[in-house]
């Protein structure tokens, strides 16, 4: 396979769906900022209900979800044709590789991860999305003041989350209460919720002196 043909996806995109030029380089900033807009990253996005609602509501906002199975992708980009949005796009591709691999320095608003899967078995901690490389990687990708916010269901790996980023550095972590801001129920937080689950969450600030 040449360097030329190594970003053509094997099918066509779909109309909603984000293409990289090159999937195995950093992108350019011109590829994912539209005229300075705020743009938000929604780590593995699911069935897209908060990617929509948040679109929708910061229409002066760009907003990329992630995720990596097909089905979810297809099912989110007609959501956003359904709903007529210019704002919202998918990337299909692995959340840890988008994050440490393909987003610019300084490019990113704000990144969400929201009822990732726990591993909540000590042996599988190590695949756990929050490790030093990814805080690392969210770190350089947020712009100054942009904000990681994180969510879970599992009261575990929230302290696990919340001890990996105080002792990391480069991040103060904010207040997040319900009326903080705008900020929709994804489909997995509406299900716990349901089953009588509290969510633990936490907001966290790249300090500016850290840029």
């Amino acid at each position: 396979m040449t360097t030329q043909a190594l970003h053509i996806l094997p099918r066509p995109a779909i109309i909603g769906e984000f293409v990289p030029n090159h999937y195995f380089k950093t992108l350019d900033p011109a590829e994912i900022c539209r005229d300075d807009r705020p743009l938000e990253i929604d780590l593995g996005c699911g069935d897209g209900s908060f990617l929509i609602s948040m679109a929708d509501h910061y229409t002066d906002r760009d907003f990329i979800g992630v995720e990596r199975l097909l089905g979810r992708v297809k099912k989110v980009c007609r959501k956003i044709t359904r709903n007529e949005l210019n704002n919202a796009r998918v990337l299909r591709l692995d959340s840890q590789y988008v994050v440490e691999w393909l987003l610019p320095e300084n490019s990113v608003s704000r990144i969400h991860l929201l009822c990732p899967d726990p591993w909540p078995k000590a042996r599988h901690h190590r695949r756990r999305l929050i490790q030093l490389p990814f805080l690392d990687a969210t770190k350089r990708s947020l712009k100054p003041g942009g904000e990681f916010l994180f969510m879970t269901d599992h009261e575990e790996y929230f302290e696990w989350a919340k001890e990996m980023i105080e002792g990391y550095g480069g991040f103060e972590i904010l207040e997040w209460n319900d009326d903080s801001f705008f900020y929709p129920k994804t489909d997995f937080q509406l299900q716990w919720e349901a089953e009588g689950k509290s969510m633990h969450r936490l907001r966290c600030k790249k300090q500016v002196n850290e840029a």
